[in-house]
């Protein structure tokens, strides 16, 4: 099964990508290396999971922000590359969890990401990860996800 397949089949939507926030690209093509600009919880314009975890938002609110951040990414590198079917696998992940003053379960979070793309993409989007917590991101944006991915050639 394709993984553009394996999307619908899961009644996932991916956005159309999100403009960028500032003086950068969404995406840069190395090679057969994708890499992503952060992508945050915002959908059609609207921020969709604001706030830090551990304060006014729970890790499960996180982790479906983490989702969020996952379509936008898929959206930059489906937009990069033309479809999600000429992803070979995913390198890697780096999650950022808006959280509380010492705030220890980012990677609870970030597993949003990692879970969905796992879903999708099967053993093709296992990656190594980091999940760390700060004390902010653009737009009070709960999390902010960015990731680099092999493409086939």
């Amino acid at each position: 099964m394709s993984f553009e397949s394996k999307i619908k089949d899961l009644q996932l939507e991916i956005p159309p990508p999100p403009a960028p926030g500032g003086n950068y690209v969404p995406t840069m093509r190395v090679g057969n290396l994708v890499y992503t600009a952060g992508a945050i919880c915002i959908r059609d314009g609207e921020m969709t999971h604001v706030g830090q975890v551990g304060g006014e938002r729970t890790i499960e609110d996180g982790y479906e922000g983490a989702k969020v951040c996952a379509l936008n990414l898929l959206a930059a590198i489906r937009a990069e590359i033309g479809s999600l079917d000429k992803v070979d696998h995913f390198v890697s992940v780096s999650g950022y969890v808006n959280g509380v003053s010492g705030f220890p379960d980012s990677p609870a979070v970030v597993n949003g990401t990692s879970d969905l793309l796992l879903e999708i993409f099967g053993d093709a989007g296992k990656h190594v990860r980091a999940a760390v917590s700060v004390a902010g991101l653009p737009k009070n944006s709960t999390v902010e996800v960015q990731c680099v991915v092999a493409i086939k050639e």
